[in-house]
């Protein structure tokens, strides 16, 4: 094996590509290591902070989690092939949230190979495909830093998405040139003639309605949105099953969530006569219903970087550019809102329920609202009480993420990250007792870290939104040995907190309840509330 003090006059692999991460701005890189990448730990700098965590799913929501909210790629550090494996949740959530991300994984000797070893990757391009958007393990140890270069670049291009590199153990000592400095400019131009058309076609309707995505707050277009809605006197909805906050849920204009069947999204459409979805998918849907996409006599206009969205579209017409660009050309050319078009009022938001014992969810989300600054980032894994969420903690434009993958397991590990990526305010972390107990080893590493994140466990004691989907199918019960794998009942969660070495205490009294989550909230480094809640059952979680 080659000795890390064995040198060429140049730079080694390890040392350019670490160049090269220094030249994109990348000050911290989240990890679970293992043998294939040693030799690239020992050129480790002293300027490159590295995160451990205890699972490579959580490694990469923590990467996630940080590129989030700084809107620069984050970057992921596993083993090959198993370890790959376990951080493909991971990678399916960030393709999903379209967020910047690279993932580099290790990979066996390059002259072991051939005989398929012990910790090899088979395939090791095709390995986290289609969920990447860009894969390539280098032909020479020399184009190493060139890949991860193109790497980070894909990455942060709309539509944003992860990336991967693998990189064989020994091509980290090997010699390598210094990358050649090289931007692209991360944005879309809207096409002049489309944007004159979309102008006539909003300016003469009668109705018109926003549904804003989750690119409109990845592109910082909030503000855009809220000029467009108020200059058009249009409704605005949220996208179904949008992981981010494009437009502040207080608004007057703001009218709730689309819900995720195709017949309800056409219900809730209803009498607009112009649809312009900005930033979403048209539409996504959960569970499947018969009908049109569209109320009778409704336009869609829709407006994304994304090309597999504008082509999967079933209806309407899809411009693909850059949310912000196709906002502001839009308010280049439209007329103000005439006099006679009056603006349309959102529907009053639901009461919640009383605090009293025992605590229903409302009641806590109604008062957490109360105590959390506007400003707090907010990562949402609850899909049991997604529909209380949404109706008693209205969320500001840039607040709120979740994992629009279907998986569990990434907002407490992303929380964790985002928190690292701006220490000077608390985060914080929605989550379900279910949901929690998919990454809880994150909360090691926030302790470890001091991150300020105060974790707020919704726990019902089973897996309610399974339970609330048999309401919506129609099911009476499952088979008792089924039906009894959907409860939780012995989970101790603080005591899980507290072995990892977080603060954590148990909210079940409404009187001391307001006090426990001021604590929680306002105390140094990580803290947990578990905060049990009666369950629910309803229509299901969309």
């Amino acid at each position: 094996m080659a000795s890390a003090s064995v040198r060429s006059s140049g730079p080694t692999v390890a040392e350019a590509v670490f160049g090269v991460l220094r030249d994109f701005g990348v000050t911290r890189v989240f990890g679970n290591p293992g043998s294939t990448e040693m030799r690239m730990y020992l050129y480790w700098p002293d300027d490159l902070e590295y995160v451990l965590a205890l699972h490579e799913g959580s490694a990469v929501a923590m990467a996630d989690g940080l590129a989030q909210r700084t809107r620069r790629a984050g970057v992921a550090i596993v083993h090959s092939a198993a370890g790959v494996a376990n951080a493909t949740s991971g990678l399916i959530a960030a393709w999903r949230n379209q967020s910047p991300l690279v993932l580099l994984a290790g990979q066996q000797t390059r002259a072991m190979l051939p005989t398929e070893p012990f910790l090899s990757a088979l395939e090791p391009d095709q390995f986290p495909r289609p969920y990447v958007k860009w894969a390539l393990q280098p032909a020479r140890a020399a184009d190493v830093p060139g890949a991860i270069a193109r790497a980070l670049l894909t990455a942060r291009t709309p539509p944003c998405g992860p990336t991967f590199v693998s990189v064989p153990e020994d091509d980290w000592a090997q010699p390598a040139a210094p990358v050649p400095a090289h931007t692209v400019v991360p944005a879309l131009g809207a096409d002049p003639a489309t944007i004159t058309r979309f102008t006539r076609i909003l300016a003469g309707a009668t109705r018109p309605a926003l549904v804003i995505g989750p690119a409109v707050d990845a592109d910082a277009a909030a503000p855009d949105a809220v000029l467009l809605a108020e200059r058009l006197g249009a409704a605005v909805y949220g996208a179904p099953w949008t992981s981010r906050a494009g437009f502040p849920e207080r608004h007057p204009l703001f009218h709730g969530f689309l819900t995720a069947t195709r017949r309800e999204v056409t219900r809730q459409l209803d009498g607009h006569d112009v649809i312009l979805v900005i930033g979403a998918q048209v539409f996504t849907y959960h569970v499947h219903t018969e009908g049109p996409f569209l109320p009778d006599g409704a336009q869609c206009l829709h407006m994304t970087d994304n090309p597999v969205h504008a082509f999967s579209a079933p209806v309407g017409e899809s411009l693909i550019c850059s949310a912000r660009t196709g906002i502001r050309a839009l308010l280049d050319r439209l007329p103000d809102r005439p006099a006679h078009r009056r603006l349309p009022s959102a529907p009053p938001r639901p009461r919640p329920a009383p605090l009293t014992a025992p605590l229903e969810a409302s009641a806590v989300l109604h008062l957490l609202r109360d105590l959390v600054p506007l400003t707090t980032p907010v990562f949402e894994e609850v899909p049991s009480y997604r529909q209380e969420i949404r109706a008693h903690f209205p969320m500001e434009a840039g607040q709120f993420h979740n994992t629009f993958s279907g998986g569990l397991g990434w907002a407490l590990p992303a929380a964790v990250g985002a928190a690292m990526a701006d220490p000077a305010q608390r985060t914080l972390c929605l989550i379900g007792d279910g949901s929690l107990m998919y990454s809880v080893q994150a909360l090691w590493t926030a302790a470890r870290h001091r991150v300020p994140v105060t974790v707020v466990v919704l726990d019902n004691h089973e897996y309610g939104a399974m339970k609330q989907f048999t309401t919506l199918y129609g099911i009476d019960t499952f088979p008792p040995t089924i039906q009894s794998a959907l409860d939780l009942p012995a989970l101790d969660i603080g005591a899980v907190a507290t072995g990892l070495g977080v603060t954590a205490g148990r909210a079940d009294d409404p009187s001391h309840l307001a006090d426990t989550l001021k604590a929680a909230l306002t105390a140094p480094g990580p803290t947990l509330v578990d905060v049990h809640v009666q369950a629910r059952r309803d229509t299901g979680p969309l």
